[in-house]
This record gives C-alpha cells, sequence and structure tokens, in this order.
C-alpha cells in the first residue's frame, strides 16, 4: 500500500469522482503504476478515510430506489436492494428500504412475495477468508453464446471475480477469474470446482503455487458434483432471476416469431455480441449488490473479506494465461483449445468492423438502457437493438 502513497492525490480524485476500488485499480494499471490491486486501493481508501456513507432523506430515498427499480427490475428485495445502493455509496437501512420499496411498485412487491423460496438450511463451514474458493460456470444462455463464471470465497461468501464469455474456455477463466482472484486478494488453500475440463488450467496453477497456501495440510483443490459446490450454486438462482432469465425470454421469443435464425453464423455472433454485453451490466450489478447486501446472521461479505486471505502471493508468480497454458501443454503433453468462438467472426477487415460498431453506437450509445428496458418486462428496445446490429454488420463484412 505504501506504493500507493506517491500518487495519492490521483486516487483521491478517481474516488471522488464516483469510480469503484476496481475501477481506480484498473485504471492505475493502464497508467503503468505498480502494485495497484483491488485491496491495495481499498486498504489505501480505508487508510485515508475515503467512505460514500450519505444519508439520504426519505425523498430522496424514494427518488434513488424508483431509478434502481429501472436498473434491476422486480426480483430485488429489501436485502439485495439494499446492497446495490450500498454499492452505489448510499446507505439508508433495510427497513426503510423495504417499506419504500412495497409503497413504491405493489405489483413488484406482490411478484417478490408470491416467488419466495424457503430454502432449507445447507451445512457447511469455511474457517476463514482464504479456505476455500468455490468456482463454476452457468450455460442458461449458453444457446445465446454467454456463459458466466463467478469465484466465491466460501467464508465471507464475497463474489471475488467474475466473467462472462461466448463459450467456456480455460484460458479466459483463468485470466478473468483465477489469476485476478489471487492477485487481487491472496492464495486460497483449497479450490472447489466440479468435473468440468474447463478448470483444468485453474487446477493446474493451483497445484504449482500449493506451497505458497496458508494451510499446507489440505488438498490444494477438489473435484466434487456441483450440486456439491455450494456457496456458488447458491448465488446462480439470483443471477438467472436478475440477469438470464429476462434476456433468455426476449431471444426465445424472437426464435418463437422465426425473427432470427441461429443457424445462420452472422446472427449466430451477433446475438453472442450483444447479449454478452448486456448480460455483463446486470451481472456486474448483481455481483456488486450482493457484496454489499447483509446475510443474516453472518454479515455482509465486503467486510467479511476486507482483509482478504492470510497467504499473499507476489503477481509474479502468476503468469499471463498464454504462458501457463504453454506450461500445461509441456508438462502434461495434452493440449488446451486456446480461442472459444460461439459465432465465426463475419469482418474480413478491421475498417468494417469499425464502420459497424460506430453506426450501431449511434443509434444505440448506452446500452446499459436495453438492459434497464428487458429487466422490466419491455423487450422490445433489445430486440430492436438486436436487429439493427444485424443489419449493420450485414452491411459492412
Amino acid at each position: 500500500m505504501a506504493a500507493l502513497e506517491p500518487h495519492a492525490i490521483l486516487i483521491k480524485d478517481l474516488f471522488h469522482s464516483g469510480l469503484t476500488h476496481t475501477e481506480i485499480s484498473c485504471t492505475l494499471q493502464q497508467m503503468g503504476i505498480l502494485q495497484c490491486s483491488e485491496m491495495s486501493v481499498r486498504r489505501f481508501c480505508a487508510r485515508h478515510d475515503l467512505r460514500r456513507k450519505i444519508t439520504m432523506t426519505d425523498a430522496e430515498l424514494e427518488s434513488t430506489l424508483i431509478r434502481s427499480i429501472y436498473e434491476t427490475g422486480p426480483s430485488y428485495g429489501r436485502k439485495f436492494m439494499t446492497g446495490y445502493l450500498s454499492s452505489l455509496g448510499l446507505h439508508a437501512g433495510e427497513g426503510r428500504v423495504g417499506r419504500s420499496l412495497r409503497e413504491l411498485h405493489q405489483p413488484y412487491h406482490e411478484f417478490r412475495r408470491q416467488g419466495a423460496r424457503n430454502l432449507n438450511p445447507t451445512p457447511y463451514h469455511a474457517e476463514y477468508m482464504g479456505h476455500k474458493l468455490h468456482l463454476d460456470q452457468n450455460e442458461k444462455l449458453g444457446m445465446f453464446g454467454v456463459t458466466h463464471v463467478l469465484a466465491v470465497d466460501g467464508y465471507s461468501s464475497k463474489i471475488v471475480a467474475h466473467s462472462t464469455m461466448p463459450v467456456k474456455n480455460n484460458l479466459v477463466i483463468y485470466e478473468d477469474i483465477y489469476r485476478s482472484a489471487v492477485v487481487n486478494h491472496g492464495m486460497w488453500d483449497q479450490v472447489r470446482v466440479d468435473h468440468g475440463r474447463e478448470f483444468y488450467l485453474c487446477l493446474y496453477m493451483q497445484e504449482r503455487l500449493s506451497r505458497h497456501r496458508h494451510n499446507l495440510s489440505r488438498p490444494p483443490y477438489l473435484q466434487t458434483k456441483s450440486t456439491r459446490n455450494l456457496r456458488v450454486e447458491r448465488l446462480w438462482p439470483e443471477v438467472n432471476n436478475r440477469v438470464n432469465y429476462p434476456l433468455k425470454r426476449a431471444l426465445v421469443h424472437l426464435l418463437d416469431q422465426e425473427v432470427v435464425n441461429m443457424e445462420d453464423n452472422l446472427a449466430r455472433f451477433c446475438i453472442s455480441n450483444l447479449t454478452l454485453q448486456v448480460s455483463q451490466i446486470g451481472l456486474d450489478r448483481v455481483v456488486r449488490s450482493w457484496n454489499a447486501h447483509k446475510i443474516p446472521g453472518r454479515g455482509i461479505p465486503n467486510e467479511l473479506a476486507a482483509g482478504g486471505c492470510l497467504a499473499k502471493v507476489s503477481e509474479e508468480l502468476l503468469p499471463c494465461a498464454s504462458v501457463v497454458a504453454n506450461l500445461y501443454e509441456q508438462d502434461l503433453g495434452s493440449s488446451l483449445t486456446w480461442e472459444s468462438e460461439f459465432g465465426a467472426d463475419p469482418f474480413s477487415s478491421e475498417e468494417g468492423r469499425c464502420h459497424a460498431e460506430q453506426s450501431f453506437a449511434e443509434n444505440y450509445p448506452d446500452i446499459s438502457l436495453l438492459f434497464n428496458h428487458v429487466v422490466n418486462n419491455d423487450d422490445t428496445p433489445f430486440q430492436d437493438a438486436l436487429i439493427c446490429l444485424m443489419n449493420v454488420t450485414a452491411r459492412y463484412v
């Protein structure tokens, strides 16, 4: 953290401009500043008392909730909405949020009541942050070229890394999930995954770095049935209800109406491209909300994970994905799929791609609005944008 002190003024300016710790870290890395992981930025902000705690009046809370409901849809109840507000630096008690949600949108409140489920508790134990790291993938939108992957710390339940990709891929998962989590938070004693082959590169590095763990008596990784990967499996219903199912509804409607043909390569490419970007917006909101919401009897994931893992490792020990993939293939004599495509790239030149992107951006400068509409049961803007993208792409290929 001392390495960030010479850049104190810059970091404070970035913080006051509204950037999150992760966004500040990425900005510093792009500027060539070293030792600026998310955890380092978080500790710097804590040391300099950089906190976003704003007390809202009832009128301000109501106005904020109206905007937040538009961004998140009907399934965010008092706990998740409180977490979402907290992730934006806005603080209000769960009781106030719950009362306001009931008064502001009675149909959405009734929807949540009817959809409530009583989950039987499943025994689970993690001793500390860094004991168990759970990785899993979600392919509810797989037929449309979208796959989500999460990494969750077992002790705090904090989502420490997430990524969305067209098709699950070892190199992308290692780079965006495992490497990102370990660089930002430290080394976990044990990584838990299902039996899917997409995690082989992560497990390979976990074993190579196993002597750097806090507790060496545990196996460095464990492969189980997906239903026993408890911490991360618990999160998928939240992601499905708040992100995947609304988008899937809009896409299936286009298929039913025969507006799009998934056998057509250009359609596959465009559907995957746009749905991936839009779903990433929703997933980012879910992750921020989850990490900032209060889990009854346990606490807030962000706070429980604030200290990071007990064992820290140098970023130099975690090479980029291409380097690790070469090591894997040399050591084990087996090959990996380096690039995974859902639809082949139809552009024959970079110039054509740039023209298509510019033309689409002129019509849809802010695609987050597409997610806002679809999550509130208005599929038309997203569907129209998809058709526009296919037409623009066909014009420039």
